[in-house]
């Protein structure tokens, strides 16, 4: 009976995860070319971009905090699942820079902590079996590949403006399996210095810092990549299936992450992860030849897949047992949530005077910094 209801709660989660990673399909893709369709500049865009990665900074650590003191993960999970749908709902009124500016960061409020609170009921939820994070997660892989690839060839026939409308809706059904999400254990007393010092230890700064430059040298592939295929002459359809290489390569990752786990450290993986990133922003930005850059793809698996498992169990094991949330918090803040936004904003500003590739090439450096900074950080090499 425990075993049945212990597989309820993993199915109720993977719902979770192939629902907002089904959101993340449309939008990652899609949703700068749409701006970019309706007349924004490369400035514009990565402002927007940036103003929701700033609030991806700031409100998780908020939200964590609240979460982590009262035991209120599952209510707030649903609070912020059923605000964020309603302001994307907004979108649909607008198509002027600041409207959208000022909606993204409302938006960015209620949704930026979903993620992370999500993550810690998954590490809660497999108790021991932390190892096996990849099969549930690949569930957000397989999700994102339809709607990355169904939206593309939707949008390819029809106009942009579905792609509104399709996230709409799915963040409509988030919310309605938001209420199925399991209880997690209350806390019941406030964090105190000793729980939380862990979290600002030397290594776990380091590691914040090298995970902080790997999310800043993916500004520019997350905020301009489908952009500078469509200026190269690639359809959407191509676009589509370019993404989706990506995260299925992702998946054969996660699938497999027991076997990964088990022949490698995660202080390997994650070294591993900024070098072959620096290696695939190198190949960006030294090729127009469509066949090349779909085929770079499949590097999506260590420099995204890879890299986010390790990071996800990394934080854990950093993290003390009473701010589990919070450590998962701090984690999407600094990489996805501040990383992003100066990689955005970065990027945003150098599109026009410097050129996709130029762009590519300083994101190659930066990953490459953070790639050394982590093998050798306080002197010790990954092969120690």
């Amino acid at each position: 009976m425990e075993k049945d209801s212990s597989q309820v709660v993993r199915s109720i989660v993977s719902i979770q995860y192939f629902l907002y990673f089904g959101v993340l399909g449309i939008f990652l893709p899609y949703f700068n070319l749409y701006c970019y369709h309706i007349g924004l500049t490369g400035f514009q865009i990565g402002a927007i971009s940036g103003i929701r990665s700033a609030a991806f900074a700031l409100f998780p650590l908020l939200w964590g905090a609240i979460a982590d003191r009262s035991g209120g993960q599952r209510p707030i999970y649903i609070f912020c699942s059923i605000m964020s749908m309603l302001i994307w709902a907004f979108y649909l009124m607008t198509s002027s820079f600041w409207p959208m500016l000022i909606i993204t960061f409302f938006y960015g409020l209620f949704y930026s902590p979903i993620i992370s609170f999500l993550e810690a009921a998954t590490m809660e939820t497999l108790g021991k079996h932390k190892r096996h994070y990849g099969r549930i997660r690949a569930w957000g892989s397989i999700s994102f590949i339809l709607a990355v690839i169904g939206f593309g060839k939707f949008t390819d026939s029809f106009s942009m403006r579905l792609i509104l409308f399709g996230i709409l809706g799915i963040s409509l059904l988030q919310c309605a399996f938001s209420f199925g999400m399991p209880k997690t254990a209350a806390l019941g007393k406030l964090l105190n210095a000793k729980q939380v010092q862990p979290l600002f230890t030397r290594g776990t700064v380091i590691f914040l810092i090298c995970g902080f430059l790997m999310l800043v040298s993916h500004g520019a592939y997350y905020g301009f990549f489908s952009i500078h295929l469509e200026t190269l002459g690639c359809s959407k359809t191509f676009i589509g299936a370019a993404w989706a290489l990506a995260v299925t390569a992702e998946i054969l990752v996660m699938v497999n992450s027991g076997k990964l786990f088990r022949h490698l450290s995660l202080e390997k993986i994650l070294a591993y992860s900024f070098f072959i990133a620096a290696a695939r922003w190198l190949i960006l930005s030294t090729c127009n030849t469509p066949a090349i850059l779909f085929a770079s793809q499949i590097l999506h698996a260590f420099t995204y897949g890879a890299f986010h498992m390790a990071s996800i169990l990394y934080m854990d094991r950093l993290s003390p047992e009473k701010s589990k949330t919070m450590g998962q918090a701090v984690n999407n803040a600094v990489t996805y949530g501040l990383g992003l936004m100066v990689g955005f904003f970065l990027s945003g500003a150098l599109y026009k005077a410097a050129g996709a590739y130029s762009l590519f090439l300083i994101n190659a450096g930066i990953a490459l910094a953070a790639g050394i900074l982590f093998r050798y950080r306080g002197g010790v090499t990954i092969g120690s």
